[in-house]
């Protein structure tokens, strides 16, 4: 049998583990190009969970909450923001750029996909309340 589940709008097996591999990817980049850089740690360490504080929106509602958090949940702003850090040489940019992009990949390692509408714990990755071992290893 095929344990693939579309009808849940969350990824599951093989594509799963992709795009949790992907997350650690991206967050080993982000921390090898801050260490490399030179950047303080102490501020690596207190802007890490920075961009959580958006989850805040999901006061007003689940809709305004999850659009919030997908749009800084996703690679597009801070990849953006990046390419124009380069092209105009503001490099004092890069060292939250690279926290923020930390922050996503490990984010997407342990299972923290973008979120439905509906519900905070309704993800890409799938559903949070259903997946209690969602911290431990790649599955």
């Amino acid at each position: 049998m095929n344990d693939l589940q579309i009808s849940s709008g969350a990824v599951s097996g093989p594509v799963r583990v992709w795009l949790r591999a992907e997350g650690f990817a991206v967050l080993a980049l982000a921390l090898l190009l801050y260490w490399f850089s030179g950047y303080s740690w102490w501020i690596f360490f207190a802007l890490f969970l920075t961009p959580d504080l958006i989850m805040l929106f999901y006061l007003i509602n689940p809709k305004v909450g999850g659009v919030s958090y997908n749009v800084v949940h996703s690679y597009l702003l801070p990849l953006g923001f990046t390419a124009l850090a380069v092209f105009l040489h503001e490099t004092g940019m890069l060292a939250y750029l690279y926290i923020w992009m930390a922050h996503i990949g490990l984010d997407r390692l342990l299972g923290f996909g973008l979120k439905y509408p509906v519900a905070f714990r309704m993800t890409h990755l799938g559903d949070l309340g259903k997946d209690p071992d969602r911290l431990s290893a790649l599955r």
